[in-house]
């Protein structure tokens, strides 16, 4: 089943959008949690609070030797929470994953900028893969396009991997995105709202509303 994430740490914006979309948890990382001010453990407590006991975590490591990353994958699954370790696909992040593969911890790898790096993560067995959509097109690349190689050799080499694009700037980039099959996005609230909301809704329903009230008044349907 399709998973849709937030990509955030925000408590408010976690439970304004919860309300309407079916959110599978939230991606976070480093840099996140370091803008919001408030540790992991309290971040985790606040936003499972909103999104229930199902709900997935993506946390991202901090180590910078693969022997970190391993002791803090660890430790961040002995977590009382549905915890995924993010771990960028950098070589030494590689490898890390490669050995977390023969345990039960569940890894995505993320700061994918490239096609050979996201085959090369999920030849090493992580769960998810995370590329940067947007961040690629910035770089003169094509973020969508590499997003769709990637989903296409996992099916050509029958990969387990699932696609969690991320970094999305417009709408447009998450439906191409979409199209494409992946198993899963996160988006920021911004763009979040950018898809619940359309210019040409407003005018539409509040035509509707007056139409009724010029003829039934402040009557429901129900009543009329």
């Amino acid at each position: 089943m399709f998973e849709l994430y937030l990509d955030t740490t925000d408590a408010l914006q976690l439970a304004r959008f919860n309300k309407a979309l079916p959110l599978k948890g939230i991606t976070t990382n480093p840099s996140i949690l370091a803008k919001s001010g408030v540790g992991l453990k309290e971040t985790l407590n606040n936003c499972a609070k909103i999104l229930g006991s199902d709900a997935r975590f993506h946390v991202q490591t901090v180590g910078n030797t693969t022997e970190d990353i391993l002791k803090e994958a660890e430790q961040l699954h002995a977590l009382p929470y549905d915890i995924v370790v993010k771990i960028p696909a950098t070589e030494i992040g590689l490898a890390a994953i490669k050995q977390l593969n023969a345990t039960p911890i569940s890894v995505l790898a993320t700061a994918i900028y490239s096609v050979q790096q996201g085959f090369l993560a999920a030849l090493a067995g992580a769960e998810y893969l995370a590329p940067y959509v947007n961040r690629i097109d910035t770089l003169g690349a094509n973020g969508i396009a590499v997003v769709a190689d990637i989903q296409l050799l996992v099916k050509q080499h029958n990969l387990k991997s699932i696609l969690l694009p991320a970094s999305f700037k417009n709408t447009h980039q998450v439906m191409e995105i979409v199209k494409l099959g992946v198993g899963a996005i996160t988006l920021a609230p911004e763009v979040a709202e950018q898809l619940l909301n359309h210019p040409a809704v407003p005018p539409a329903v509040n035509q509707f509303e007056n139409d009724w009230k010029n003829v039934f008044g402040d009557k429901l349907s129900y009543e009329s």
